[in-house]
């Protein structure tokens, strides 16, 4: 029978592509871990100023909304990285050796395939807001493409960590969803 996954982030080795990808992965969660702080400190400010000086806030609420979206999106990299995603174990649990191998090549193949769609739309969708020079309904008025930037970004970078992936399977860096044979 097979161990159970470890905890643990993604095996590089000492091979250079897949440690620059990790770093790479790395900044997106710390940037991730910044924006959710700075939307509770503008979210503690806005309680502030509505409820303690009584007066009415324009940008706040907005601004929160787009940094928990953004920093949904660009942790998505660190999430992989970290084999955060929430995943079910039965399959791979029951196979061994090279079926285990092939269910993880489908697996890490069909995500390719769904985040490489959704980059190509987000992109897109980031264009539109920019070459017509979209704005938000809101007094506040951001231009949208640049909290729409995030979408294309994070969903390219997760499609590069999940290529990571692919390669460490691949070359044999990485056991085929961490499962060691017994």
């Amino acid at each position: 029978m097979a161990t159970l996954p470890s905890a643990g982030a993604a095996r590089t080795g000492n091979n250079l592509f897949l440690r620059a990808v990790a770093a790479l992965s790395t900044l997106c969660g710390w940037t991730a871990a910044a924006m959710i702080l700075s939307a509770v400190l503008i979210t503690c400010q806005m309680i502030f100023i509505r409820f303690v000086l009584g007066q009415s806030t324009i940008w706040q609420t907005e601004a929160v909304i787009y940094l928990v979206l953004a920093s949904t999106l660009l942790g998505l990299p660190y999430v992989q990285l970290m084999r955060g995603h929430v995943n079910v174990d039965l399959m791979p649990i029951w196979t061994k050796g090279p079926l285990r191998k092939a269910l993880a090549f489908l697996v890490l193949g069909a995500s390719i395939v769904i985040i490489g769609t959704m980059a190509f739309y987000a992109y897109e969708m980031w264009h539109f807001a920019w070459a017509r020079g979209w704005r938000s309904d809101t007094v506040w008025g951001v231009r949208l493409w640049i909290p729409y930037l995030a979408m294309p970004v994070g969903f390219g970078l997760y499609l590069l960590q999940l290529g990571a992936d692919m390669y460490a399977l691949a070359f044999g860096i990485e056991k085929p969803f961490g499962l060691e044979d017994n």
